[in-house]
């Protein structure tokens, strides 16, 4: 198949386009100019310069394409305006479906993320993974990201409803290789390997093989039924941040943080350096945005991409050996 990829040069996309070429599909990459390419190495695409405001350049990028796989995303915590990502997670995510429909495509995979999917509720301490069938509704979106990617998943389910041939995939928390920027999750990583993760919260992720999401994707275009969307993570990946920071201390003999910090003194803290960062323009270290994202337990169930997609099923211990293999490796690591 001839494939055409948004945001190639971010975690899942460069590893989706490592995965294409490996079955043999040819791949055209929409890059914007300076995109950090490192994710790319040795993968084999046509560049096409753009976008996703771009029409133009989709509508180029798309000719005589077969599927298209629109994972581009502004992925930010804490912005001074807001309304760029908004115009890119939202407008871009039309553009991009309509033009990919406009141009033939058979299968158009749209990657939402599972924060638009129902969260889980703790009850005496047990929490039972959410699904795709879990109500949800945008007054859960607890962050300006959320809400952009809430009203993207609306715009890519109300053009599926008028017969466009999309397919919604709902990544969970990927790690692996090719975390170049790296993604929060993947900082984690990279501050626990820097001995820079001296607390954390009492917050949990379903962590998963960016290999297997990448895979999902495919599978998705392959199998994914039109209008559906699938939750791609691990069925034996959740775990607390705890359980998390032991596994990984297990992996590298480096000690694992003992100091839990109340959710209330990180949401003041958290204000505090938001606060800061308006009068400054850098970023927060610690975006209210994340922190309240953290007062959850992020479990989910991907029961159903298991059974309809095959989705593979790394354990989330081999995931966690890949990443901190791949940023040894790349020079994140500042500490031995």
């Amino acid at each position: 198949m001839k494939c055409f990829v948004t945001g190639g040069s971010g975690f899942i996309g460069a590893n989706l386009i490592h995965e294409l070429n490996a079955r043999g599909h040819e791949v055209r990459a929409l890059l914007r100019p300076g995109s950090d390419v490192r994710g790319l190495a040795g993968a084999t695409y046509e560049r096409v310069e753009g976008d996703v405001g771009d029409r133009a350049a989709l509508a180029k990028g798309l000719r005589g394409c077969d599927w298209c796989f629109h994972v581009a995303a502004s992925y930010h915590l804490w912005l001074p305006d807001y309304a760029p990502m908004y115009a890119a997670n939202v407008d871009g995510t039309r553009n991009v479906i309509e033009v990919a429909a406009e141009a033939g495509c058979s299968r158009i995979v749209y990657t939402s993320t599972v924060g638009c999917i129902g969260l889980p509720k703790e009850i005496n301490g047990l929490v039972t993974p959410t699904d795709e069938a879990t109500p949800v509704a945008e007054s859960q979106m607890s962050n300006h990201y959320k809400l952009s990617k809430w009203k993207a998943e609306v715009v890519a389910r109300e053009l599926a409803a008028k017969g466009l041939p999309v397919v919604i995939v709902n990544p969970s928390a990927p790690i692996g290789p090719r975390d170049v920027k790296p993604t929060p999750t993947g900082k984690v990583i990279a501050d626990f390997l820097n001995r820079e993760m001296p607390a954390y919260l009492d917050t949990g992720l379903n962590w998963t093989h960016v290999r297997d999401v990448a895979i999902g994707h495919i599978l998705a275009a392959e199998k994914g039924r039109l209008g559906e969307r699938y939750i791609l993570g691990s069925a034996s990946g959740n775990w607390t941040m705890k359980e998390a920071f032991a596994v990984l201390a297990e992996i590298t003999k480096l000690p694992a943080p003992k100091f839990q910090v109340p959710y209330a003194v990180a949401l003041m803290a958290a204000h505090v350096d938001e606060t800061i960062s308006r009068f400054t323009g850098k970023p927060p270290k610690a975006p209210v945005g994340g922190v309240r994202m953290a007062k959850y337990k992020m479990f989910f169930n991907p029961a159903k991409a298991i059974r309809e997609l095959g989705l593979p099923q790394t354990p989330p211990r081999q995931a966690l050996v890949d990443a901190v293999e791949w940023f040894r490796q790349n020079g994140y690591v500042k500490r031995r």
